[in-house]
């Protein structure tokens, strides 16, 4: 697990929290724990990285509500619910609300742990994702407005010819604005550049 992961507890319950941060530390993971949904997204920002664990049952801000609320202010960590054998229909309810998992009390230690590496393997391929786009999304930002036009044709299949009769310009001058797009994209071919633009646009 990527050393800047974390696993976010939230849960009224102290002695819950408690044993819930016990066990992840036992097994080498950093954790934090939160006394309510409120606490937890008051302290909540954008460099932030790993997966929430949160209770269903809650005061104030219950389980389904806060997912709700990271959906809505786009929070991208995997969420595991834990529910009571009566609150499953509110589990379900999450899930379609795009929870990663819910696990019923009682649980076993190694469904739980089992639970959250999956959700931090998807955090950090999902992260490092994230990243890879926002350098591409800079690198982009520092096309000229023609070199952004000559990218917005290529990716579109023309040739260089049929890019300079649309923009109007020679085919020499085409090529070099090409030659600077490959450049400052960082592409090592015509796919790849394909391939940043559509990954970018998605």
């Amino acid at each position: 697990m990527p050393a800047h992961q974390t696993v976010f507890v939230i849960d009224d319950d102290e002695a819950a929290r408690e044993s819930l941060t016990f066990l992840l530390r036992t097994e080498g993971m950093t954790s934090r724990a939160f006394s309510s949904a409120r606490a937890f997204l008051d302290q909540l920002h954008k460099d932030q990285h790993g997966c929430i664990i949160t209770d269903v049952r809650m005061p104030e801000m219950d389980g389904i509500t806060l997912v709700n609320t990271l959906a809505e202010i786009g929070c991208t960590m995997p969420i595991i619910v834990i529910t009571g054998h009566a609150d499953v229909p509110l589990a379900v309810q999450a899930m379609k609300a795009g929870v990663a998992d819910f696990i019923e009390k009682p649980f076993e230690s190694e469904a739980l742990v089992g639970a959250v590496r999956l959700c931090l393997e998807t955090a950090h391929v999902r992260s490092v994702d994230e990243d890879r786009r926002a350098s591409i999304t800079r690198r982009r930002d520092t096309l000229t407005e023609r070199e952004a036009q000559v990218l917005a044709l290529v990716v579109d299949g023309l040739s260089n010819k049929e890019i300079a009769n649309n923009l109007g310009i020679s085919f020499r001058t085409v090529e070099i604005y090409r030659a600077h797009v490959m450049s400052k994209m960082q592409a090592d071919s015509l796919s790849d550049l394909v391939r940043m633009t559509i990954s970018i646009a998605a």
